[in-house]
């Protein structure tokens, strides 16, 4: 299923908009768009999917959402139902690249720049700071003009420093390297995001970052905290992701056009990672 661009347009006169959302049911509509989201699920239940990221999600959940993630919020099946009394609700809040582009000129908000970074691939908090999170944004709705900027801020500053936290979409389906910082491993994102469909060999890739074999493992795996091998996996496990849910292949075309050599391996890769098989994943994102 292909991902639909909707407008969450913000005027020229503002870089901030909140709204509170109450309805039967979210919006059953796989969907992205340019501007930055923050979701905070005050009622219901049921199954979120951000780019290649399928979880459940409840009342108390915080969502922090890059540009153009694709991304759904699938009510259970009670909610749909003729006659259900049962009530979505969440407070949902956009922001544009204004707002993201004025903080940079403002030091002490380097965290919060840091966290917008991060949300390129979603960002899902849980814990005891969401209790206070929730507060404030209840009070945002009722703010105006500069206040809705300045709660805004404050809700991200608290967020950056929340350690329950966790990445949704593989780097792989957003391809996110792109906006990371170019350091000498910035070629090696570039060599791996246009040949992971290809072999890919440790000397090639060390000889880019002008390193030999042995040092470039170590430090990549020092910078990555985790293998270049690894690495590489996930790249072709989101997009062999992105291939499943846009219904183009079946399984056994995604797994070579994601760079995997023989299906056993495909499989046994994908259920690592994403903690079921292919043919598990494409009907878990038939739900959509």
């Amino acid at each position: 299923m292909k991902a639909q661009l909707i407008g969450r347009y913000i005027n020229g006169n503002q870089s901030v908009t909140i709204q509170h959302y109450s309805s039967r049911n979210f919006l059953k509509i796989w969907h992205y768009h340019p501007e930055y989201e923050l979701d905070i699920i005050l009622t219901s239940k049921g199954t979120r999917f951000v780019g290649d990221s399928v979880d459940k999600f409840m009342p108390g959940d915080i969502v922090l959402l890059g540009q153009n993630l694709p991304h759904l919020w699938l009510n259970n099946n009670a909610y749909f139902e003729e006659g259900s009394a049962l009530t979505a609700e969440a407070i949902v809040i956009h922001f544009g690249e204004k707002f993201v582009s004025g903080l940079g000129f403002i030091p002490e908000l380097a965290k919060i720049l840091t966290l917008i970074t991060k949300a390129d691939c979603g960002i899902a908090f849980r814990g005891a700071a969401n209790e206070g999170i929730i507060q404030s944004a209840k009070e945002m709705i009722k703010s105006s003009g500069h206040q809705k900027v300045l709660f805004l801020m404050d809700i991200l500053a608290r967020l950056s420093i929340v350690e329950e936290h966790s990445l949704l979409s593989s780097p792989g389906f957003v391809n996110s390297f792109s906006q990371m910082s170019k350091n000498r491993m910035g070629p090696v994102y570039d060599f791996v995001i246009s040949n992971f469909k290809q072999e890919i060999r440790l000397d090639t890739v060390a000889a880019i970052a002008n390193m030999n074999s042995s040092s470039f493992s170590r430090y990549f795996s020092h910078c990555h905290k985790k293998s270049f091998t690894q690495f590489v996996n996930e790249i072709r496990v989101g997009y062999a992701c992105k291939l499943l849910i846009e219904d183009h292949y079946n399984i056994s075309q995604v797994c070579f056009e994601s760079g995997f050599n023989n299906i056993s391996n495909f499989n046994r890769v994908f259920k690592s990672l994403k903690k079921s098989t292919p043919s598990e994943y494409l009907k878990l994102h038939s739900l959509k």
